[in-house]
């Protein structure tokens, strides 16, 4: 039997508030544990929360950013459920009314095809804190410095049939919530958390399959590897005639193994209810223009952008529009190197290269866009050669220069570009190999092409790979023929 895949995405977003959503205490990542919960945080009896409304213009602007539609009057309520890391005994949170309603992203696929997802509605709420198991022996620790912070959880509709597809997703959600700033996207450090509802059934059936949840996944290659592991899992029960049971999961990457949690909860569990210490919030008409009119250049704009302006691959607009950091380096770096084709080659191979290498994200890069756009107006001006440019580019990020030039001065690499002495040296190695000259001659003139790489070769080792390799070749060319 044939069978699809049905998945469906709820991503929790920290918003980029300096503040957390109902108190004044602080949101910075790294603290030590419990030293940025307040009393309002923590629900101590006669405090009172007030809406953060930095929370709130963040989430309207992602609503814009997906063709949503923002409902001017929002409410939120109490879920209720009792965990450790939750202090309160419920969470503030929307439900009937939250603030963004149904919108749609579009992604490309590996294969080429353009896929949208509907997006079914994004609400704002505060998180949880977390419990902390390592370092404790038989016991569990809360932190609850997280508790509090704002939050929207994006809840996609299940329009996604493969792990691919949802990674993809997932890969264009983070690229808009970092564009427009509301969002850091560090996943390591939790700004970012993915839950992955799964089903399966046979192709050709209309009705949905039992899902089961995957929650808390912090990285794109866990997820795909989670998506895949489940799948597999869900079509063995039922091929052995056993039955999906709805549950809530945990899956491990780096063990790679999976396990239930709970049971899966319905909404009617929490016992949702307005929550009696916050209004509806009312959104001004022209607080909605203000906030569409400073909003940024989203990332398809921006990748439309250059591939008309920039004339860059489909492919390669792709990559370097779907991080902003990485677009405003890539940006720069043009600006001073003259040539956007080059600098996209650098910027998607030699510098992504080195921070992976290195675990580096691009805003912590040794090299800055300014360094690398000067490195790579040297290969365009012939002052060096491309090999000799990654020479340079290695000692710029060990530190090793302030500038191209800098370390080309240093190291005397210098690419030669005298026809003189290109031509004393093209003459020295053809007297050296007089044999392969001669075979050369006698050779046909559809083999002479793999010939040519052979003295080509010789004579940039002669000088130690400084002498302009266009000039040599036409020079070889006229002395061999």
């Amino acid at each position: 039997m044939q069978w699809e895949t049905v998945i469906g995405l709820e991503v929790h977003v920290q918003l980029a508030t300096k503040t957390k959503i109902f108190s004044g205490a602080a949101t910075a990542f790294g603290a030590e544990p419990n030293t940025q919960a307040c009393a309002i945080d923590l629900g101590l009896p006669g405090t009172l929360p007030i809406v953060n409304k930095e929370a709130v213009n963040q989430a309207i602007k992602f609503g814009l950013a997906i063709g949503a539609t923002i409902n001017t009057v929002n409410v939120f309520e109490r879920k209720n459920y009792f965990y450790p890391d939750l202090p309160k005994g419920y969470q503030t949170t929307q439900l009937a009314k939250p603030i963004v309603g149904s919108g749609h992203v579009s992604v490309t696929l590996d294969d080429g095809t353009y896929q949208t997802v509907r997006i079914h509605h994004a609400h704002l709420e505060e998180d949880a804190g977390k419990s902390v198991h390592e370092g404790f022996q038989g016991m569990s620790g809360i932190d609850l410095n997280r508790a509090g912070t704002p939050l929207i959880e994006i809840v996609t509709e299940p329009d996604m049939r493969s792990a691919k597809e949802a990674v993809a997703v997932a890969k264009k959600l983070h690229s808009i919530v970092t564009t427009l700033g509301i969002c850091d996207g560090e996943m390591a450090q939790g700004s970012m958390r993915f839950d992955v509802n799964i089903s399966v059934r046979p192709k050709g059936q209309r009705k949905l399959g039992t899902r089961t949840e995957t929650k808390n996944l912090n990285s794109f290659r866990f997820m795909e590897q989670a998506i895949n592991k489940e799948v597999e899992r869900q079509i063995y029960i039922i091929q052995e005639g056993g039955e999906v049971i709805q549950d809530t999961r945990l899956y491990n990457g780096d063990t790679g193994k999976a396990r239930s949690m709970r049971s899966k909860e319905e909404a009617n569990d929490y016992r949702y209810f307005p929550c009696p210490d916050l209004l509806p919030i009312v959104i001004e008409p022209s607080l909605l223009e203000k906030i569409k009119a400073d909003m940024p250049e989203l990332p398809e704009a921006k990748k439309a952008r250059f591939i008309q302006d920039m004339g860059l691959s489909e492919y390669d607009a792709d990559i370097l529009s779907a991080n902003r950091a990485t677009a405003e380096y890539f940006e720069a770096a043009m600006k001073h190197a003259g040539d956007s084709k080059l600098t996209a080659n650098w910027v998607i191979g030699e510098l992504a290269k080195a921070l992976n290498r290195d675990d580096i994200t691009i805003i912590n890069s040794p090299v800055s866009a300014e360094v690398l756009g000067g490195l790579i107006a040297r290969i365009k001006d012939n002052t060096i050669s491309g090999k000799i440019a990654k020479q340079v580019f290695e000692a710029l990020w060990k530190g090793e220069g302030y500038s191209a030039d800098d370390v080309i001065e240093k190291k005397g690499l210098k690419q030669v570009t005298d026809t003189s002495a290109i031509e004393s040296m093209v003459d020295q190695v053809l007297a050296a190999c007089h044999k392969q000259v001669e075979q050369y001659r006698s050779a046909p003139i559809e083999k002479r092409g793999k010939m040519m790489g052979f003295f080509v070769g010789q004579c940039m080792k002669a000088s130690k790979g400084k002498a302009n390799p266009t000039m040599v070749n036409e020079i070889l060319k006229a002395k061999l023929e």
